[in-house]
This record gives structure tokens, sequence and C-alpha cells, in this order.
């Protein structure tokens, strides 16, 4: 599958499809692989790309901090290298955190936008479950961090099986091999570091209300949101409340029992939300002027 140079690397991304544009962003410490079995399932009207952020999965690893604001530079490269006009996103965790800053800033640009366990307004710490703050305090904590995420590959082998029903061993090892070595993972460790908690960072924060304020106002873009129940995830009924009192033109659909890494355990569901939702609003008729991508 397709390699890009964009900037000072390469970025891998997946591709199925012809058609309207429909992007598909993972999070930590996921690839593109998380959509291995959704991207089959999409219309056929539709070119579903699945990209690996820069740092991670089969992408270059340049010799950046991996903040939030370096990941939306190299997403807003490739998708200029890639002539993507007009774009449906789709993103889960961090990675709809970048989509959702994104269309924010290219209102023009976003024809419509899902988004699934991922961050969707600043955070306090009594937000996170009771368990899970200790384990974010650590990771934010200098020297700690390092030792759990860095040295013990953390995300890769504790973090990851827990958040998921049935992960097998061959999709681990996909998962584990663009980490060989501490150097290697030092973007696992800046996601945990962006959580906008408290204030802090302050610019993750500033971009999250940004995009919430995009969310309340874009009245004429669609928005799906698939959330999951039973399941360790980040999207219970209090974030759920919040997205349908400020978002505009939002969506939420049941798609069953999920942990946080949804797409894992539901990716059927997910993908016959996303086609009942692009069939509904027209989202697979590609925009005059489009410009075809490499």
């Amino acid at each position: 599958m397709p390699d890009i140079g964009v900037l000072d690397t390469h970025l891998h991304y997946e591709t199925r499809g012809d058609g309207q544009p429909v992007v598909f962003l993972h999070g930590n410490p996921t690839s593109s692989h998380l959509w291995r079995n959704v991207l089959p399932r999409m219309p056929g009207s539709v070119r579903a790309l699945a990209l690996d952020l820069v740092g991670m999965g089969r992408s270059g690893k340049p010799d950046i901090a991996y903040s939030f604001a370096d990941q939306a530079r190299y997403l807003d490269a490739w998708i200029e290298r890639m002539g993507l006009s007009e774009v449906v996103l789709v993103g889960h965790d961090w990675g709809g955190a970048l989509a959702l800053d994104w269309a924010a800033r290219h209102p023009h640009r976003v024809r419509g936008i899902a988004f699934l366990e991922t961050i969707v307004r600043p955070m306090s710490w009594q937000d996170l479950p009771e368990s899970a703050r200790p384990v974010f305090t650590m990771l934010r904590t200098p020297g700690a961090g390092e030792q759990a995420v860095l040295e013990e590959n953390l995300f890769i082998e504790r973090a990851l099986a827990a958040n998921i029903a049935r992960l097998g061993e061959r999709d681990h090892a996909v998962y584990r091999d663009p980490y060989p070595t501490p150097a290697s993972r030092r973007p696992l460790l800046q996601w945990p570091r962006a959580m906008p908690i408290d204030g802090q960072p302050a610019d993750v924060v500033a971009r999250v209300e940004a995009y919430d304020a995009w969310l309340a106002a874009s009245v004429d873009v669609p928005k799906l949101m698939p959330v999951f129940h039973d399941g360790p995830g980040l999207m219970g009924p209090a974030v759920e409340a919040w997205v349908r009192d400020h978002a505009a033109r939002v969506e939420i659909v049941d798609c069953g029992v999920a942990g946080h890494h949804a797409p894992e355990d539901q990716p059927a569901a997910i993908a016959a939300a996303l086609s009942a939702w692009i069939g509904r609003h027209g989202l697979d008729a590609e925009p005059a002027g489009a410009v075809t991508a490499p």
C-alpha cells in the first residue's frame, strides 16, 4: 500500500475504493490497521483512506517533539499533498481530536465528520475515572512516564489488549512492530501528555476550545458519533449528553458492546453506521472540481 513524501518524511496510508474521499484517522497507540475491518465494508462510492499518523504505524519517524501541533502539521501537509479538496473525516481517539481540529481550521472543506471515543471538550481530573487518575498522573510525570512507555512499552504490551475484547497475537504484533526501541516509542508518550486536563497543556486546550466552538456553529456539516457500552471507554453518558447539547446537527448511534478501541470490537456496526450516515446526507457524491488523489 502507498507511502507518500510529506515534509521531511514519508507517511503511509491504506486506500480502498474510488469517489468521495473519506479519511480515517487512528489514535494512540494504533495505526491504520485499526480500520482494516471497516474499510472493506464502506460503500463503493467512496474512497476510504486510512492514514498512519507521523511517527506511528508504517509512517516515518522524524526528529520532532510529536506534539499535537506537530501531528496536525503533518496531517495538514498530507491532505494537501494528496490533493484532497473536500473531505469526510472519521476519527478515533486522538485521530478524532485531529479530525475536529482540522475541520475547525478548514470549515469550507469538510463535508461531514464522524468521531468516536475521542476528546470532545477540555477535561478536569474529575472527568477521568478514579482508577485512571493515578495512571495519567504517572504518565505526565517526568521520568516515570518515560520508564512506563519508553522502557516498558506500556501502551502496546498492556493497555492495548486491556481495551480490546479479543486481540489476536498476529494483530498485536502489527501494532507492536513499529516500536522496537525506547526512542521509537516517543510518539506514544506525547499523546497522554497532550490530554487537555485542568488547563494544561494550554495550546491543546485552546485547540479543543476552538473546535468546540466549530462543533456548535457548523449547522451545515453533518456529524456522527458512534457510542458503545459495557466497555472501558472515554465516551460515557456525561460526554454523550454534552455532545447532544453542544454539537450542531449531530446523530448519535449505539454500536454495541466495545472497549475504547471500538473498531477492533465492532467494525461491522461502525461501518454500517457510517455507511447509512453517508447515504442519508449524500456524502458519497464527489464534489465538483475535486482533485484526484495519487
